[in-house]
């Protein structure tokens, strides 16, 4: 084709950048197409094309999909913290990045000072934050051990987990049960009343869960929560916010082996009414569900391809496969969305959670178009949640088809955030979060939209950059 032949036909026009030029040729009966694009950030353009000059890049992030898209999650087992993941007294679990008790967010605080206290260590509030300051306990991320733990995040030895296996790898994570929304530990809050229904979770709720999961794993029926989450998706469930669709189905397939296990009655109908009534229970399934996709990818040199975002309240982090276990933060965003009572943006804290494994899988606010009445939760209209999803196919390297979205004819959702494309579009992922009150105790003060910042991705480019091989 040589420059003549352009006037040919009917010209096909891309604008990128200042939309005056697709404005004016609009006006004169063009079609064009709009692509949002801006520049790489100042000073990472020498290290994002090194990157994407590595020769294994294109077949590591392949392989990193084609292991998300293969993974499964089964829920096999309800276990104590102090056997599943080898918690010692004193020693905690917490959402995100690592992180200092000098450093640590509200919420974070309010909820170990509430672990320390529901597990004896200490009289009172005053007491347990004074031990946690002068390091007389420790902790860690929970994704260190492969779990996940949604807002605060913090797992103490005394508390159940749910155990999920992906049966195609052997892989294992972990979550802890979910305490419902308002005044509860994951919000930072810990008063009698939080103590209290952590002390029934332990001594009702988990046996409970326990009898009936190892009864259905024993007949050879253990749950397959990967269908569910599908399932979910086609029901109007996200995963990340909206789960009630997801609890419901768990608690239909669950409840008879409960019942075959020879659980009491008066606690099964605690633990029927408990469920019933919090929406949410099953996002702490879903979450470690995410986690086996994600982690299938781990670990693939060079491959840019996320496998983890998580927030401690104060900083955002992510890992990528190609950096193995490596952080690379920034300072976690306050969400932006609606809040409860009288709480407004001043009350609430940073990001916070590891729920955002659900978006690094392909779910949460990546899939708010096959949930459009999670803007009733999270502020915003139908047509965002529809804008946010396709937005997301452009820094994705993949679509997972048995998450198919049925509004965009059952387009499987954007899974495997690729690095390179974030910082290439200035596209940053989407996710939909609670938000906690600032200060220690408070709880919930609302929900809402939040990204991460970008310094996350442009310190993994620049580390995969320096890991890339040298030609020459």
């Amino acid at each position: 084709m040589n420059t003549l032949d352009l006037l040919d036909g009917t010209p096909s026009v891309v604008g990128t950048g200042v939309a005056l030029f697709s404005d004016a040729l609009r006006a004169q009966g063009v079609d064009v197409t709009d692509v949002d694009w801006t520049p790489p950030p100042a000073g990472t353009s020498a290290a994002l094309a090194r990157v994407l000059a590595d020769a294994r890049r294109v077949e590591a992030n392949k392989l990193a999909a084609e292991r998300m898209l293969a993974a499964g999650a089964e829920l096999v087992d309800v276990r104590l913290a102090s056997e599943a993941l080898d918690l010692q007294p004193g020693h905690f679990l917490h959402a995100g990045p690592p992180i200092t008790w000098e450093r640590a967010s509200g919420p974070l605080r309010g909820a170990l000072i509430g672990a320390v206290l529901f597990e004896g260590l200490a009289s009172g509030p005053e007491e347990a934050e004074r031990k946690l300051a002068s390091g007389a306990f420790t902790w860690e991320p929970c994704h260190h051990r492969g779990a996940v733990g949604p807002m605060a995040g913090v797992v103490s030895p005394s508390m159940w987990v749910f155990e999920l296996t992906d049966p195609s790898s052997g892989r294992t994570s972990w979550c802890s049960l979910n305490e419902g929304l308002g005044k509860v530990l994951r919000y930072g809050a810990y008063s009698e009343e939080v103590i209290t229904r952590l002390r029934w979770m332990s001594e009702v709720l988990g046996p409970a869960l326990q009898s009936g999961v190892r009864r259905a794993r024993d007949r050879g029926a253990e749950l397959d929560m990967l269908a569910i989450v599908a399932q979910m998706v086609q029901m109007g469930d996200e995963g990340h916010n909206r789960n009630r669709a997801g609890t419901l189905m768990f608690m239909r397939d669950l409840l008879p082996d409960i019942l075959e296990a020879g659980v009491d009655p008066l606690r099964l109908a605690e633990v029927v009414r408990f469920i019933g009534g919090n929406d949410h229970f099953a996002l702490n399934l879903v979450m470690p569900t995410c986690k086996l996709i994600t982690s299938a990818a781990a670990d693939i040199p060079g491959s840019t391809v996320v496998t983890v975002m998580a927030r401690n309240g104060t900083d955002f982090g992510i890992q990528v496969s190609g950096t193995g276990q490596e952080w690379f933060t920034g300072p976690a965003q306050t969400p932006s969305g609606m809040f409860l009572g009288d709480y407004g943006p001043d009350d609430a804290n940073p990001d916070i959670g590891d729920s955002a494994i659900t978006e690094t899988a392909g779910i949460g606010g990546f899939a708010m178009a096959a949930a459009p009445a999670i803007v009733r939760f999270i502020g915003g209209e139908v047509g965002d949640a529809l804008t946010a999803t396709r937005l997301m196919y452009q820094i994705t390297t993949a679509e997972n088809q048995r998450l198919g979205v049925p509004i965009l004819d059952f387009r499987g959702t954007p899974t495997g955030i690729d690095v390179t494309k974030v910082l290439g579009s200035g596209v940053l992922p989407q996710i939909n979060t609670g938000m906690a009150g600032r200060i220690a105790g408070v709880g919930q003060v609302g929900a809402g939209l939040v990204t991460p910042p970008m310094e996350c991705f442009e310190a993994a480019v620049q580390a995969l950059a320096i890991a890339a091989p040298t030609f020459g």
